[in-house]
């Protein structure tokens, strides 16, 4: 069974999203809040598998309430589900530490399949926003700055360089001549510097300093989902 939080200010939508989810084999929702602390408070107490957030609530927003989980409950993966579609809220929840952003509207279905990736350890976006996010892993950079990440290595600069391109980590270690457990051990440290908790928010965090270049093997943008593996 996935364990599912629900946080959402409205009643209605909470009460929606909880009927459909317990009506669907295989989810749990062990918990529901209407703002960000309270979930935060019950993510702590319940340990859900996923938490399924919005963004604009009173008191606590979900982009707090986002970063506090990634400090408090770790293990606690979130699903954005919201009406903003614009890319500062998009950034914003992936930067805070979101391992997925839905759109509210989306099929009972799409959600369904969006809560059972995040709990299996992937990042998944609606279609419309996966578009985006690929836009914005593989467009120029800007300029970079002299030094855009003081805090790493030159070998730790020089992965996120290529995690910024989407390069995958057999493909780093083949670039590098190095096995795939240095680069995966590069990357944990890369992680903790950044003070980020995946690679997807690592590579946005080099594109917008500059780092990466556009992907030269293209990308597929039709399917209905687009899954990221950590």
């Amino acid at each position: 069974m996935i364990r599912i939080l629900v946080a959402d200010d409205h009643p209605v939508v909470r009460s929606g999203l909880v009927g459909v989810l317990t009506s669907l084999e295989g989810f749990d929702v062990v918990a529901v809040a209407a703002d960000g602390q309270e979930a935060v408070r019950e993510a702590v107490l319940h340990r859900p598998d996923v938490a399924l957030m919005d963004l604009q609530m009173p008191g606590t927003d979900g982009f707090t309430a986002i970063r506090e989980l990634a400090r408090v409950a770790p293990s606690v993966r979130v699903c954005v589900l919201t009406m903003y579609d614009d890319d500062d809220s998009l950034f914003a929840a992936m930067r805070a530490g979101a391992h997925g952003y839905l759109l509210k509207g989306a099929e009972q279905e799409e959600i369904a399949r969006a809560v059972r990736a995040i709990a299996a350890g992937e990042v998944i976006f609606g279609p419309g926003i996966a578009v985006r996010v690929l836009h914005q892993l593989t467009s120029p950079p800007a300029e970079a700055p002299a030094v855009a990440f003081p805090d790493l290595t030159a070998r730790e600069l020089e992965i996120l360089d290529l995690l910024a391109e989407a390069m995958p980590t057999a493909a780093i270690a083949r670039r590098l001549d190095v096995t795939t457990k240095t680069v995966s051990n590069h990357v944990s440290n890369i992680l903790t510097k950044l003070q980020v908790v995946d690679r997807t928010q690592a590579a946005m965090l080099a594109r917008e300093a500059g780092l990466g270049r556009p992907d030269v093997h293209g990308t597929d943008h039709s399917t209905e989902q687009t899954r990221i593996r950590e």
